[in-house]
């Protein structure tokens, strides 16, 4: 090998190597951020779990409310008045079960925004606070 490519070679190996270190820095420093927008950024993600798990309630009552149904009429056809009574039950239960649903699902999405408009709070604090820091060192 000649000096020339063993040249190229070297500055290849430290442009990677310094790539690799600024690669591992940035984002440390990306991710500081303020005790306000950290705590909006966990209201935001619990609010989005819940919402799931609401949906998930809401889709289970949906179901609920189906199976009612087939069940009260399978028993008028049959003349069971049992299981015509325990399809209507099951109804209840899934319309329930749904409107529960519903109601943690707007709490979810509450908390959501309880989060969202933290975390505005936060950045805004510390672009006062830098705003501040700059004036004062004037």
């Amino acid at each position: 090998m000649n000096k020339i490519e063993k040249s190229v070679g070297m500055s290849m190996m430290r442009s990677l190597a310094l790539a690799g270190a600024f690669a591992l820095i940035a984002p440390i420093s990306a991710r500081a951020e303020s005790p306000a927008g950290k705590a909006g950024n966990e209201m935001e993600k619990k609010g989005n779990a819940e919402e799931k798990k609401a949906d998930a309630e809401k889709a289970k009552g949906k179901q609920m409310q189906k199976k009612g149904e087939a069940k009260e009429k399978a028993g008028e056809k049959s003349d069971n008045k049992a299981e015509e009574e325990a399809g209507k039950k099951m109804q209840k239960k899934g319309k329930a079960t749904e409107k529960s649903g519903e109601a943690r699902h707007e709490a979810a999405e509450q908390m959501e925004k309880s989060g969202t408009e933290a975390e505005k709070a936060g950045a805004k604090a510390e672009k006062d606070t830098a705003k501040a820091k700059a004036e004062a060192k004037k």
